[in-house]
């Protein structure tokens, strides 16, 4: 099954319909994006029991924020969720595809790659556990400049190698700390869909880079 996508802002209905079939299986999801307003170190829990769209309340998963207790890395910052929004942009599409499940909002700030991937493997789990990474490619570059940045990026990533700075991805640290632990366990990366914003609308002179790549445990 498609057990981590990375995800983007674009681009990423076509990863999230692989989810379809596993609505009900699936029953956790590790959710993990840059923060982009207010700093933090290390990772960010919010203060909160739920997530709300207008497709309904996404609870917390209490138990599974109970097993990252005492890690140094990982601290409650509500501040830091309030006006983040790396993190929602993608329950509307979790919420389509899976229903019902929980969720652990991890919002990435000033962290290490290890100490991300030390979070993911706490929360593994088996295939009741979904980890989505939330990342845009590159930012406010022409268009042909931007594709070829982020055929690069994505040529990267699928080849298992650590992205070296945030002007390939927002979220490069999350991303990341996923190759890492996507090498651990084996899983094998997929392409599902590339693109960028001048391939929608908008001036092509400034446009920023999407794409949706999954970590498969198979070819099924």
């Amino acid at each position: 099954m498609c057990r981590m996508p990375v995800m983007s802002t674009r681009g990423r209905g076509q990863a999230y319909a692989q989810l379809i079939k596993h609505a009900g299986i699936i029953r956790r999801v590790v959710l993990l994006g840059p923060t982009h307003r207010v700093p933090v170190r290390g990772l960010a829990l919010p203060k909160a029991d739920h997530f709300a769209t207008p497709l309904g309340k996404v609870p917390i998963d209490q138990y599974a924020i109970s097993r990252l207790a005492g890690m140094s890395h990982v601290v409650e910052n509500g501040a830091t969720h309030a006006s983040e929004h790396s993190l929602e942009v993608q329950l509307p599409f979790l919420q389509s595809a899976l229903h019902e499940f929980t969720l652990v909002p991890l919002a990435v700030g000033d962290t290490t790659a290890v100490e991300v991937t030390d979070v993911l493997e706490t929360l593994w789990g088996g295939p009741e556990t979904l980890i989505v990474v939330s990342s845009d490619l590159s930012h406010y570059l022409p268009y042909a400049v931007a594709k070829q940045v982020d055929d690069d990026t994505v040529k990267q990533i699928l080849g298992g190698r650590l992205l070296n700075s945030f002007e390939q991805a927002c979220g490069a640290l999350p991303v990341n700390g996923l190759l890492l632990a996507a090498s651990r366990h084996k899983l094998t990366p997929k392409l599902f869909s590339q693109c960028n914003s001048g391939d929608f609308a908008g001036d092509r002179q400034s446009v920023v880079g999407y794409a949706a790549i999954g970590f498969l445990e198979s070819d099924d």
